[in-house]
């Protein structure tokens, strides 16, 4: 027994050891593990390419850490490396790192995963350039304007500077002028820079060509001494121009308003209104006077025809102006017809209800406006439509045997695509011609242009039309300017601050001068611009001057529940600027009158004239377009030496701005007495000034 035990013994010994060679445990050897992965870095530099110290943090495989760009470290797979660039090198400035995992201005973080490589790139300092600043010259009066010239050096050794450069001084600013040959000149028109010592800047700011060589720098001018000098303005009393009608002082009225509400013909006559236009633009081409419906709308209840002649025309003695529907039937399912046309004028004269005008259709050339013929807006078929008074079937021949008074009208559009006006012109029989007039586009708003331009774009367009009718054999018809405003759609702030007023009051001189027969501005009532939500709609930018936080076409307050508009426009009937320019012209457009030359020399960017006679003296509309600097200005009439006695009424930017508090202040009168003349005044910033010189 104690023998087998011996053999067990000595057989697991044996076994154990045989098993231990086999798995390699035995025999004394050992097994070498495999070496790390390691992974080379490349640390280089740009501007410049060698000679950047830059600090790495840890050493390397090698003991080796910072090094001179470029250079390569070798590390174990894993490591986390970070690389700090000097902030400067030589004169040049760290910009950027590349090729990190993560960078922090000068440091790079570098995680070995993979061979990489770092660049930490430096940029050569820009160039502050010299601007110099060389006005024509340094005393100037306000009547003058200013050349300016302003060159851009980049020293030598560099190139030629490009870019552009804005010149300003107070409120004055340039439009960017561009470089050529590293200069620009600026004229600063007459009367931009106020009176005193002024200093002229020039800010330049370099294109893509130079902006990585030139950083933006400023000059500055010596001082120039601006000086006033009163505009001259000559009436010509010797030789007069068209006769003057108070049928200008119109305003548009429309069915989705109540006529009857009773602020309505106070607020007109207390403006000077003499003539409205009904019932209300693209509408006409849907409205049914007859029942007062439309197709696709609904009328105001109380908007009816007798409504409107008995509350609002008779009470006003008002000159009527009606659009007869071209557009649809009574069913709304075919194109209008004349006999509607012709029954609303019996109606009318038998109401008395002063209808003068009956235009065929709203701007029937244009596609937005609602036409059931089966050739859509379309000038052949709509000169086709009026007729002659020998196509009985007409819209002219009809109208005019309920009432051969009433002045039958046609649309036009000078320049219309397609072609409108030589159609109808020439294939039509009319009385007089219809134009309306929006001289900007929503949302491209400007003040410097309504103010200074857009008043005299009407006239360009006024001899537009003459020339037309020349050609079409009909010269001296009349022409009425069934809408005016200044934008065509969307009003926003500008439609009630005092630079409407200001180029609405331009407009009234320009049609005086133009002669123009009629024109009813769009609109008096009920035309607030309201967004969704009942929020105010409309350009609000802060590029345009105002205090008010909506956009209305009505020129007269609908009252503090008007949404939007009812917010800070004052009681119903409150007169915006452009409804004092009517009141101020009502001075002017009388009856009968007869316009007379009014000449300007000196600051005739600023100030702007017409004039008239006025009960056997002479009457003057004077502005200053001008909003920071007053003007001063001398008045001569041609036969006359002395006035009897002066009178000056004004609405200005300064009466305006009381607005900013809900205050709609009057305009200012002043009584001047007996006068020698030249006449000598000074016109406030951004007004209108009515003038009236007795004999």
């Amino acid at each position: 027994m104690k023998n087998l035990q011996h053999n067990a013994a000595l057989w697991m010994a044996v076994s154990f050891a045989a098993a231990l060679t086999a798995c390699g445990g035995g025999g004394g050897g050992s097994t070498t593990p495999p070496p790390p992965v390691t992974y080379t870095l490349t640390v280089n530099t740009v501007n410049p390419a060698t000679g950047v110290g830059i600090t790495v943090s840890p050493a390397d495989n090698s003991g080796a850490a910072s090094g001179t760009a470029s250079f390569t470290r070798t590390y174990n797979s894993g490591t986390a490396v970070t690389v700090t660039a000097p902030a400067t090198a030589g004169s040049n400035t760290f910009t950027s790192w590349a090729g990190c995992t993560t960078a922090s201005t000068e440091t790079c973080n570098v995680t070995m995963s993979a061979n990489a490589t770092v660049t930490a790139t430096y940029a050569t300092p820009k160039t502050t350039p010299a601007v110099s600043v060389t006005p024509a010259s340094f005393s100037i009066t306000t009547a003058q304007s200013l050349s300016v010239a302003v060159s851009i050096s980049g020293g030598t050794g560099n190139p030629v500077p490009t870019g552009s450069i804005v010149l300003s001084s107070g409120s004055y600013s340039s439009a960017a002028a561009t470089l050529a040959s590293g200069a620009a000149t600026v004229n600063v028109p007459a009367g931009s820079l106020p009176v005193g010592s002024d200093i002229l800047s020039a800010a330049y700011t370099p294109d893509s060509a130079s902006s990585s060589v030139y950083s933006s720098a400023n000059g500055t001018s010596s001082a120039v001494t601006v000086t006033a000098v009163a505009t001259a303005i000559v009436v010509d009393q010797s030789g007069v121009g068209p006769t003057v009608t108070d049928q200008l002082l119109g305003m548009n009225m429309a069915a989705w308003y109540d006529p009857t509400t009773p602020a309505v013909v106070p607020a007109f006559q207390l403006a000077g209104i003499q003539a409205v236009r009904w019932p209300g633009g693209s509408w006409s081409d849907d409205y049914h006077w007859a029942t007062n419906t439309m197709c696709g709308n609904t009328p105001n209840s109380n908007a009816t025809f007798a409504n409107f002649v008995n509350d609002l025309v008779t009470p006003g003695s008002f000159d009527v102006a009606l659009t007869a529907n071209y557009g649809t039937n009574s069913t709304c399912n075919g194109p209008g017809q004349p006999s509607e046309a012709a029954a609303w004028i019996t109606q009318a004269k038998a109401i008395n209800a002063h209808v003068s005008h009956m235009t065929v259709g709203n701007e029937e050339y244009g596609s937005w406006e609602d036409d059931l013929h089966t050739a859509k807006n379309d000038a052949t078929t709509y000169a086709a439509a009026v007729g002659t008074a020998s196509t009985s079937a007409g819209y002219y021949a009809q109208i005019k045997a309920a009432d051969s008074s009433v002045l039958v009208g046609v649309d036009v559009n000078p320049g219309n695509t397609p072609s409108w006006d030589p159609i109808v012109l020439g294939n039509s029989q009319y009385d007089f011609v219809e134009f309306h007039y929006y001289p900007q586009a929503p949302g491209s708003e400007s003040d410097a242009y309504l103010t200074q331009q857009a008043a005299q774009g009407l006239t360009t367009s006024i001899k537009t039309i003459k020339a037309e009718l020349a050609t079409a054999g009909k010269p001296n018809t009349p022409i009425y300017v069934g809408e005016i405003g200044s934008v065509y759609t969307t009003p926003g702030k500008q439609s009630w601050s005092i630079t409407q007023g200001l180029y609405a009051g331009q407009v009234l001189g320009e049609m005086m001068n133009d002669g123009v027969s009629r024109a009813t501005w769009w609109i008096g009532f009920g035309n607030c611009d309201e967004g969704a939500g009942g929020s105010a709609a409309g350009n609000m930018s802060s590029s345009l001057y105002g205090w008010q936080t909506f956009g209305a076409y009505n020129v007269f307050s609908d009252g503090p529940t008007d949404g939007p508009c009812g917010v800070g426009s004052g009681p119903i009937g409150t007169m915006s600027p452009t409804a004092r320019a009517f009141q101020l012209f009502s001075k002017v457009a009388v009856t009968g009158e007869s316009v007379l030359s009014a000449n300007v020399s000196g600051d005739t960017t600023n100030v702007r004239a017409y004039a008239a006679t006025h009960s056997g003296g002479t009457v003057l509309v004077l502005f200053n377009v001008s909003e920071t600097v007053s003007e001063p200005v001398t008045v001569s009439l041609s036969a006359q030496s002395t006035s009897s006695d002066v009178s000056v009424e004004t609405y200005s930017k300064a009466i305006y701005d009381q607005s900013q508090t809900n205050v709609w202040a009057d305009p200012t009168t002043t009584d001047m007495g007996a006068q020698n003349l030249p006449l000598t005044l000074t016109l406030a910033p951004w007004s209108m000034n009515v003038v009236i010189l007795k004999p």
